[in-house]
């Protein structure tokens, strides 16, 4: 009788792990923002706090982790090794403890204390990183502990994984085509690892060439917006075509910000500064529309944020 690994086990039925719930969040009309807008031009945008880690980097976390199960990468024990600046680290945390792997990761020391408090509470082993070196010197930490011991680490590289964008193109892209009945115009989405935005965009682009798919980055190098890259002047993705895209709109901090507070009293929705970028951009290409239908996603809620100072300001 063959002797099957928890791990193993999980990776060949995954209907019997947490990783089946994830993906077909909810697609959200967001009709009080686009009030002013033309009435043949709707914005949607997909809830990803409904996955079960509470963002959008379950799906490919789920990925990375199933791929790495079926090549054998994490066997005799390996350890995954990642940066993060927060939500793929938590993703990593919530379905590596269901299925037995331990987590190590290098995060900037100035993450929320939420995300660090729920990492620490997932078991993830956490190596903080200077603040002021953001996201890359998170990834320089992580490939300097690879080069230093491989045999102990199995380095996931979200950056630069193919597993990253094709778990939006299996997943994200297809439901989006789903909820929309194939109407869907406009893709917005953030740059982080660009993930969401090549994975989806290209699945969109394939299913209809008229599509345009929008790119969503902060305005400046020195920002606060979380998770997302200025990516002209960072550390860039090996996953991330800068010409695939049509547009790549710009978002201001203060701007994201703004959007946060209105989405939570126009809308309902409580959502990070993320997902206020992408409103903010959304809304901008909807501006200029006789009709159409936007879709944007919104990565995450925002009771990972509560510490920071900016809600002290909001009226």
């Amino acid at each position: 009788m063959t002797i099957v690994t928890l791990s193993q086990a999980i990776a060949q039925d995954s209907t019997n792990a947490l990783d089946s719930a994830v993906g077909n969040t909810p697609l959200l009309s967001l009709q009080r923002l686009g009030a002013s807008l033309s009435p043949r031009v709707k914005m949607m945008a997909k809830a990803e706090w409904f996955n079960p880690g509470g963002s959008v980097k379950d799906r490919p976390a789920r990925n990375i982790l199933r791929a790495a199960l079926s090549e054998g990468q994490l066997n005799n024990g390996k350890i995954l090794l990642d940066s993060t600046s927060g939500n793929m680290g938590i993703s990593y945390a919530t379905l590596g403890a269901a299925l037995g792997i331990k987590v190590t990761l290098t995060i900037p020391a100035s993450a929320s204390p939420e995300r660090l408090k729920i990492l620490r509470m997932l078991g993830a082993e956490l190596e903080l990183t200077d603040p002021l070196e953001g996201s890359d010197g998170a990834i320089n930490v992580a490939r300097q502990m690879f080069a230093e011991e491989p045999g102990r680490y199995y380095y996931a590289n979200q950056y630069n994984n193919p597993a990253n964008w094709h778990a939006h193109y299996t997943s994200t892209g297809p439901e989006i085509v789903q909820q929309t009945a194939g109407q869907v115009t406009h893709f917005v989405a953030g740059l982080g690892t660009s993930g969401t935005l090549m994975g989806a965009g290209r699945y969109l682009r394939q299913y209809n060439p008229e599509i345009n798919i929008i790119a969503v980055q902060p305005d400046s190098p020195f920002n606060g917006l979380e998770g997302l890259k200025h990516i002209s002047t960072a550390i860039r993705p090996e996953i991330y075509d800068p010409a695939f895209a049509d547009e790549l709109i710009e978002v201001s901090t203060e701007d994201a910000y703004e959007m946060v507070l209105r989405l939570a009293r126009e809308e309902g929705m409580f959502v990070g500064v993320s997902s206020g970028a992408a409103a903010v951009a959304a809304l901008k290409v909807a501006a200029d529309l006789e009709q159409g239908l936007v879709v944007t996603v919104f990565p995450d809620a925002g009771y990972k944020y509560l510490s920071e100072s900016f809600w002290e300001k909001l009226p």
